[in-house]
């Protein structure tokens, strides 16, 4: 597996890279940033010019991360080409976020095969459930790991972009499916958030719009809990307050939920991700070093997930992380990334957005499931003597 990476900065250009592409013969590219890079009128030409031989592949964001930290309208360039590894890559656009699904079953249908080891994923982020996607995928394909995340357009929440060889488009999901025996992943998804007051039951939801929790009307008790001063900036204060599910007799927090939006005229709380009735919640707060701990964590549960050996070894990290970590952290963002490079070391590259949800497994599990406000890394290398 070999990795080159190429960044562009906010103050430059496409024509500032160097004239020749340092892995002209990759057969996968990323590309993550900005809507206003991704609207630059040669961009999807450029980039198929550099890379003749290469699917490329990429969404819109809400801050670049790049092996020296987060940036915002770059231009982030991951070109691997892979040794023994074979993939597949194919696109749906998707009608409505009804139908998101259907979508991930249609492409996991496409993607199936025996020896399928990991799909990776880039989806429009405003017009798709995640979490209806992923059992879409789910209901195909079992628990293949599925990494990846959900398109930014640096909070506005108007119009995410998704990049697949020469078309860049709104509406788009893609899905990477790796293959074969020489393939090695890893994954880590911790959030750092820590939950505050009484549990509550979800007593009525509709897939991601919670209505009632302990049989009360659900925005009336939040508004309460998260007191006046930041129920008056709602929906955009609910950043600073997602809700933990908290799985029946477990402690840790593996789910998170950010709040989209609220409904006064029926009290209801739409989140960025099924909360399914009978679902127990607690809201949460976080402060800047809790979110650093949470993504070394993130790191070290991918270390302790690769064979002794392997950690050393040239290796790709794509890290997802939430908007909303974003917000909290504001420039003091980079701590998180900084600190998942130390644990994972100069030898792994690091790639990825921030987003309006992570895609990623369970904690020490191949269960993915949609995340929000959480680091999560999906960490991809090939063992080529196995």
């Amino acid at each position: 597996m070999l990795i080159r990476q190429e960044s562009v900065s906010a103050k430059n250009s496409l024509k500032d890279l160097p004239s020749s592409s340092p892995l002209p013969n990759a057969n996968l590219v990323l590309v993550f940033g900005s809507v206003k890079r991704f609207s630059e009128g040669r961009l999807a030409a450029f980039l198929k010019d550099r890379y003749p031989t290469a699917q490329i592949v990429g969404c819109t964001t809400s801050g670049e991360i790049n092996p020296s930290g987060v940036y915002d309208d770059s231009l982030q360039i991951t070109a691997i080409l892979w040794e023994k590894t074979m993939q597949r890559v194919s696109n749906v656009r998707v009608n409505d976020m009804q139908s998101s699904f259907e979508t991930g079953a249609t492409l996991a249908k496409q993607l199936k095969a025996d020896s399928l080891k990991t799909v990776l994923v880039f989806s429009d982020g405003l017009n798709v459930n995640g979490s209806e996607l992923l059992l879409g995928f789910q209901s195909v394909l079992g628990e293949i790991p599925i990494i990846g995340g959900l398109a930014g357009d640096g909070g506005a929440f108007v119009k995410t972009l998704q990049l697949f060889n020469e078309t860049i488009s709104d509406n788009q999901i893609i899905a990477v499916g790796l293959y074969g025996n020489s393939l090695v992943t890893a994954s880590g998804a911790l959030g750092g958030w820590k939950p505050y007051g009484p549990p509550r039951k979800i007593t009525r939801s509709v897939k991601n719009v919670v209505f009632e929790m302990d049989g009360k009307p659900a925005l009336p008790l939040y508004r309460m809990y998260i007191g006046d001063a930041y129920a008056k900036g709602l929906p955009g204060s609910g950043l600073k307050f997602p809700l933990a599910i908290i799985e029946e007799g477990k402690r840790d927090v593996e789910k998170i939920r950010t709040l989209l939006a609220i409904d006064p005229a029926n009290n209801s709380l739409t989140f960025a991700g099924n909360v399914e009735e009978g679902e127990t919640v607690r809201l949460c707060q976080t402060n800047h070093d809790r979110l650093v701990e949470g993504a070394g964590g993130a790191a070290h549960l991918v270390t302790s997930g690769l064979k002794a050996g392997l950690t050393n070894q040239p290796g790709l990290a794509i890290c997802v992380s939430c908007v909303g970590r974003k917000g909290v952290m504001a420039e003091q963002v980079s701590d998180e990334i900084k600190m998942v490079q130390q644990i994972l070391g100069p030898q792994t590259a690091l790639t990825g957005f921030y987003s309006y949800g992570e895609l990623a497994p369970r904690p020490n599990t191949t269960d993915s499931v949609l995340h929000n406000q959480t680091m999560t890394i999906g960490y991809l290398t090939e063992d080529l003597l196995g």
